[in-house]
C-alpha cells in the first residue's frame, strides 16, 4: 500500500504541475482548450494556480496527511468541473481528461485507504 500511495501521489503531483505550468505560461494547448470550452482567457492563470496548489498540496501531504487528502479531493473536484465544461459544449475529446481524472481519483482513494478519513 505504501508504494501505491507514494507512486500515485508523486505521479498526480507531476501531472498537475506540468498542466499548471502550461496554463501559467499561456501555452497554446490550454489556450485552445479554453476557446473550445468557451471559457474566459482571464481564468487561465487562476486555473493554473489551482492546479499548482493541488500539486503542492499532494507533496505537502507526505508530511501533513490531511493536506494531501484534501488536495487530492480538490483535484478530483477540479476535473469534475473540467468534465462539465466539456459536456457543456458537446466535446467528446475526453482522453486527456480521463487520464487526469483517473489519476486524481486513484490518488484520493489511496490517500483515504492509507491514512483513513482523517
Amino acid at each position: 500500500m505504501f508504494v501505491a500511495y507514494v507512486t500515485l501521489n508523486i505521479a498526480a503531483a507531476v501531472f498537475t504541475a506540468i498542466a499548471s505550468f502550461t496554463y501559467l505560461i499561456n501555452h497554446s494547448y490550454p489556450r485552445a482548450q479554453m476557446e473550445m470550452k468557451r471559457l474566459p482567457m482571464s481564468w487561465m492563470p487562476r486555473l493554473g494556480a489551482v492546479l499548482a496548489a493541488g500539486s503542492i498540496g499532494l507533496l505537502v501531504g507526505f508530511a501533513v496527511h490531511v493536506i494531501g487528502t484534501l488536495a487530492s479531493l480538490g483535484l478530483v473536484l477540479y476535473f469534475i468541473g473540467a468534465f462539465i465544461a466539456h459536456m457543456r459544449v458537446g466535446s467528446r475529446n475526453l482522453a486527456g481528461w480521463a487520464i487526469f481524472f483517473a489519476t486524481t481519483v486513484a490518488t484520493f482513494v489511496v490517500n483515504l485507504l492509507y491514512h483513513g478519513i482523517w
